[in-house]
């Protein structure tokens, strides 16, 4: 049986059934209803409150991220109309599966099931077992790996504006993402989703920024004499390749990820219905403005040059390119994104710990809850810090877990639920171009996992614990 919302939660709603809360001739059995009573998660992290822009600045703080800066680089491992193709497809499907999942769940909850986590939709659609060893595991690897992703990053943008300054420092890669780590230690403390919503606003406003910045130095330096002779060809044997295509495949789907639309959808206030819509539309357009300028203006400078992060072609020798404050500008406005992209994905991890340490008997801000609050997740930040700072090659991992956990949660499992809740006709489109994609992203998916462990596995005789990259 799915989730439904907590007494508690509910009698801050209005409306009824088709609205989104829980309708009086849609009442749980009484053992659901206690249950839930004691779910601290979902009454303190998953509140209820927010309207179809906050749901927005949700979507956007969670998917248009820092990790866009990477497009460029996945475009010289498929040139200019594969790449073009790839980063279209991704933007159609995954818009297209994340308001199929939005309609899953606007469905559940006119019958009365609200569902509030992903693993709560897997388990009143596919079954407890799969919620509770597959759905569930795969999003909290997931969501924390893009947290430990976020902390290198962040302590990697950090270093950059360190050696802008002092050329000849000898500060190391883990010291600065120890720093991040005390900004993200004091963010992590905001007690729900809902409670971000400002934050998430601003970080909309970051994304628009370094994205505009990125965009404007890469057409400045394509335009000079500085920049390298552009190359478009794909560099290495056949081999490296294919491997390289899907690869490349692996850093679009992570870029578009998501893994929390049922956590971010039970942000909103009922009535909910097709205020996801908006959400989307709203997010979507910027994922457009920015994803499209950045890659094709960033490939265009820099040809097959491009790095794993496109900033970092802004600097070549310790000579920076671009003038100094423009770089420490750009870099200030990555830094703080990254802050809030990776408290946005503490809340499935938040959300488990409020679960199993609190008591939803006491006031949420009650010394009971916010001392086991503070330290749990404290301890949750300390531990993603520690990863990020002995693992400089994460990005290697992380291709891993998009490949493995985002186009599962955001290609296949949006359009499989969809068929299982609503069974469309065999005959319809919907049905086929749901099985179609569920079957081309299954496949991509286990290929792009063979080809991360692949270049894992090459990369492993540079690897070296608290290296200083």
């Amino acid at each position: 049986m799915g989730a439904v919302r907590p007494k508690s939660a509910m009698a801050q709603d209005e409306g009824s059934g088709g609205d989104g809360s829980i309708s009086s001739t849609h009442e749980q059995p009484s053992h659901h209803q206690d249950q839930k009573e004691l779910d601290a998660g979902a009454l303190f992290v998953l509140k209820s409150k927010g309207s179809w822009l906050h749901c927005g600045y949700h979507l956007t703080t969670s998917i248009v991220a820092p990790a866009l800066l990477s497009l460029p680089y996945a475009f010289t491992f498929l040139g200019w109309a594969a790449g073009l193709i790839c980063l279209i497809v991704g933007a159609l499907v995954t818009f297209y599966s994340y308001n199929l999942i939005s309609l899953v769940l606007e469905h559940q909850a006119q019958i009365g099931h609200r569902h509030l986590r992903f693993r709560d939709m897997a388990n009143d659609i596919l079954g407890r077992r799969w919620g509770r060893f597959y759905v569930g595991p795969i999003q909290l690897m997931v969501c924390y790996g893009a947290v430990v992703g976020n902390t290198l990053l962040g302590g990697q943008c950090l270093k950059a504006i360190y050696l802008l300054s002092e050329p000849n420092g000898t500060m190391k890669l883990y010291e600065f993402v120890m720093i991040f780590g005390c900004l993200m230690l004091i963010l992590a403390q905001f007690p729900s989703f809902h409670s971000l919503r400002y934050i998430n606003l601003v970080s909309l406003v970051l994304c628009l920024a370094y994205s505009a910045c990125a965009t404007a130095g890469s057409i400045h330096i394509g335009n000079s004499s500085k920049g390298p002779e552009k190359d478009y060809s794909v560099l290495g044997d056949a081999e490296s390749r294919v491997f390289g295509i899907f690869n490349a495949i692996a850093i679009i789907a992570t870029t578009f990820g998501n893994g929390i639309i049922p956590e971010i959808q039970a942000t909103l206030a009922p009535p909910v219905k097709g205020k996801m819509f908006k959400g989307l539309s709203l997010c979507y357009t910027i994922v457009t403005v920015t994803f499209f300028s950045v890659a094709i203006s960033g490939y265009w400078a820099f040809g097959n040059q491009a790095e794993g992060q496109i900033l970092s072609n802004f600097v070549v020798d310790d000579r920076p390119l671009l003038p100094r404050w423009f770089i420490l500008m750009t870099n200030m406005f990555t830094i703080l994104q990254l802050s809030a992209v990776a408290v946005v994905y503490c809340q499935p991890t938040n959300e488990a710990l409020e679960r199993a340490f609190a008591d939803p008997k006491s006031g949420e801000f009650s010394p009971r809850n916010v001392v086991p609050r503070v330290i749990f997740r404290s301890l949750a930040v300390i531990a993603a810090i520690t990863i990020a700072s002995m693992l400089p090659f994460f990005g290697d991992i992380n291709s891993l877990i998009g490949a493995f956990g985002f186009i599962p949660l955001d290609f296949i499992l949006p359009v499989v639920f969809f068929n299982l809740t609503f069974k469309p006709s065999k005959r319809s489109p919907i049905f086929w171009v749901n099985i179609t994609i569920a079957v081309v992203f299954s496949i991509l998916g286990v290929i792009a996992s063979i080809a991360a462990v692949r270049q894992i596995t090459l990369d492993a005789k540079t690897y070296k614990l608290f290296a200083d990259v």
